[in-house]
């Protein structure tokens, strides 16, 4: 009784006002609150399903009642379908969690003046006691990725901190919060120290770009967005979640965390998660060094750590655990994670890693993986971009005569400045030192590519000569002929020209070493576990389709957005969709959902377990039957030790996904990078 007194006390502790508007609170419903959503990842039917909220707090019947009405819901009505078929699964969840007994029952809504409960199996039925104290479930009117509205608002408290969110079907959301004071240009940002009333509903500026021949954005940039499952209330005892920080991809000059392709809903909701994106400046406003002893480069990377700093210090008041984040990224985020491996500024700030299509090796790879010193860096890079923004006359100073250049035009000049650089603080190394001759982040290690990753590499040939092709391409002309890069003979001879250029890219610039950079840190036991895969099926985004069409699966009469079985290009970031559940195109086949749900569910595992297999009681308890059979019949998808490095340590990712060895073995031996590299 004084328990439930005292969160009765809690409803009427005043609720945050932003823009004159009451907003509930945690602590004013005196709760944790959950937002349940059984997420299949079928976009095209989520406007038909629902969620509810569950406010875990026992309390009395119209206490319930007041609660659900304090969050702009109310008590959930009584739907068999609806209890059958998501309700169940959710709370059977819950209870394999711990937080509730097998037992518990819940308030739903009234039927007439009788008050009613449901159990953890969805059974319902009536109290003789309104005045005993349950959790209640309300209602969840938000809709699939609404816009917020003030019903469906929520602020949490952190520090010194009031941070309004919202929600909608799938979690709840905080848009463009400050992790940093607008940036001054080349001087490491500092920590947010602005007015402590954050409304977080609405995304911040992108970081200023060139984006796909469009620029936008500004400097005043340095936000991040966070997604979740569940809000802990005063004096929380339910465990916290797992965090998941993405740092996104575009070649240090592109893109942001606002990408709707990167919306945390999915993995949230389904995989238990609670998701970080951040935006971070990119391309010369980034990244300049110039060897003048005090500007020293890496600005956007410094940025990547001072949001990992603020997660760390606040992530806890959206449910999400500090000592349990996993960084990871794609494309150039996967070469920013592989080089926080070896950063003095990580060290205990990440406790695993997920590296998505690492640039590694030749060409375009090389300055992603071997780092430039600041002079290299300033005769290759930053010189010409002085010359080319009239900076670099006799008597000028050339970073106050840069500082005084439009940002939108230094992003679009003929050079830009996209590279880490070994900078002393951020990086002292000209290499992550994977074969143990420095430290590197002892964390648990999730590591791949997609099987075609060089096809956004390499151009298009216009020539139906292969040595021609490689030596424009800047390949070794040494291949051709080789058995082991054969040319194919189809009719477009172009394309067969074409398999073989990209087939070497992807060798040289993506595979080759980060085999290498697995099998080195297998043998030198650097990571607490290894795991490593080949991604061979593929959905490219709209909005990113290099060397168009050849990622696409052929169209046919009977796949009329492609046939995925066939043979087409795995491309660079055609895996983007699937991990984040974001595929909101036609399904090409009947695979194309179950293979989706199978990657957020591996994905999610790792940031939960660190072991990508999910657990099977796990996937029971959400009901996820067809995705437990299905990886039952697969097997086990087993980590890389030592035992297995010549035998099979990857995992083809694919409808049926196995164990396989290393790809192209023999390929990357031939071309100079063989698995002994780094040794």
């Amino acid at each position: 009784m004084q328990r439930a007194l005292g969160l009765l006390i809690g409803l009427a502790l005043a609720a945050t006002v932003v823009d004159g508007t009451s907003i509930p609170t945690p602590s004013s419903l005196g709760s944790d609150v959950f937002l349940l959503y059984n997420n299949d990842l079928d976009q095209t039917t989520a406007a038909l399903h629902h969620g509810a909220l569950l406010i875990s707090a026992p309390r009395a019947n119209q206490a319930a009642a007041n609660a659900c009405k304090a969050v702009g819901e109310a008590l959930l009505p009584v739907n068999q379908t609806f209890f059958n078929d998501d309700l169940v699964p959710l709370l059977r969840y819950q209870v394999f969690q711990g937080n509730f007994p097998s037992s518990q029952q819940f308030w739903v809504a009234n039927k007439g003046a009788t008050c009613q409960v449901v159990n953890a199996k969805g059974v319902v039925s009536s109290s003789k006691n309104c005045s005993g104290a349950l959790p209640a479930l309300c209602t969840q009117s938000a809709g699939f990725r609404a816009n917020a509205t003030d019903a469906t608002s929520l602020t949490v408290h952190s520090e010194d901190l009031d941070i309004t969110g919202f929600r909608d079907q799938t979690s709840f959301r905080f848009f463009g919060i400050r992790y940093a004071n607008p940036p001054t240009r080349w001087e490491y940002a500092t920590p947010y120290t602005g007015n402590k009333t954050v409304d977080a509903r609405s995304y911040g500026s992108v970081c200023v770009q060139n984006f796909i021949g469009t620029t936008v954005g500004s400097e005043d940039c340095l936000f991040l967005n966070v997604w979740t499952p569940f809000l802990p209330g005063p004096n929380s005892t339910t465990a916290l979640k797992p965090v998941m920080f993405f740092i996104h991809g575009g070649a240090y000059m592109e893109e942001s965390g606002n990408d709707p392709n990167f919306d945390g809903g999915s993995l949230v909701s389904r995989g238990d998660v609670v998701v970080v994106t951040i935006n971070y400046r990119l391309s010369t406003i980034g990244f300049l060094a110039l060897d003048d002893g005090k500007t020293n480069g890496n600005y956007g990377f410094a940025d990547m750590f001072l949001a990992l700093d603020w997660v760390r210090d606040h992530i806890a008041a959206f449910g999400g655990d500090k000592d349990r984040i996993t960084v990871f990224g794609q494309s150039a985020g996967a070469t920013a994670t592989h080089a926080m491996l070896a950063s003095p500024k990580a060290v205990g700030k990440f406790a695993g890693a997920i590296i998505q299509s690492n640039l590694a090796g030749a060409n375009a790879a090389k300055p992603y993986s071997l780092y430039y010193t600041i002079p290299e860096e300033t005769s290759l890079l930053a010189n010409p971009v002085i010359a080319e923004a009239g900076c670099n006359a006799t008597g000028t100073d050339p970073l106050e005569c840069l500082r005084g250049v439009d940002a939108r035009v230094l992003v679009n000049l003929p050079t830009i400045v996209n590279v880490l650089v070994v900078d002393g603080t951020y990086l002292n190394v000209t290499q992550v030192p994977i074969n143990g001759s420095g430290p590197v982040a002892n964390v648990e290690l999730l590591m791949g590519v997609m099987r075609d990753d060089g096809v956004a590499f390499t151009t298009y040939p216009n020539t139906t000569n292969l040595t021609q092709a490689l030596i424009d391409a800047d390949l070794n002309p040494a291949v051709v002929g080789n058995p082991l890069f054969p040319e194919p003979t189809g009719s477009n001879a172009t394309l067969n020209v074409f398999n073989v250029t990209e087939r070497v890219t992807s060798d040289v610039e993506f595979r080759c070493l980060d085999q290498a950079t697995i099998y080195s840190g297998v043998t030198h036991d650097l990571f607490k576990s290894v795991w490593f895969y080949e991604f061979n099926r593929s959905y490219q985004l709209t909005d990113y389709n290099p060397n168009a069409p050849v990622c696409e699966a052929p169209v046919t009469p009977d796949h009329p957005y492609g046939d995925p079985d066939a043979e087409y290009f795995k491309c660079h970031a055609g895996e983007l969709y699937y991990v984040f559940g974001s595929l909101d195109q036609p399904f090409r086949d009947d695979k194309d959902l179950p293979f989706e749900q199978r990657i957020v569910d591996i994905w999610s595992s790792f940031a939960r377990t660190y072991n990508p297999n999910p657990d099977p009681k796990f996937l029971a308890a959400r009901g996820f039957t067809d995705i437990a059979k299905h990886l039952a019949k697969e097997g086990k998808w087993e980590p890389v030790t030592k035992a297995n490095l010549h035998s099979k340590p990857m995992r083809e990712l694919q409808w049926d996904s196995f164990m396989t060895p290393f790809g192209m073995q023999e390929q990357c031996d031939f071309l100079g990078y063989p698995l002994t590299y780094y040794e």
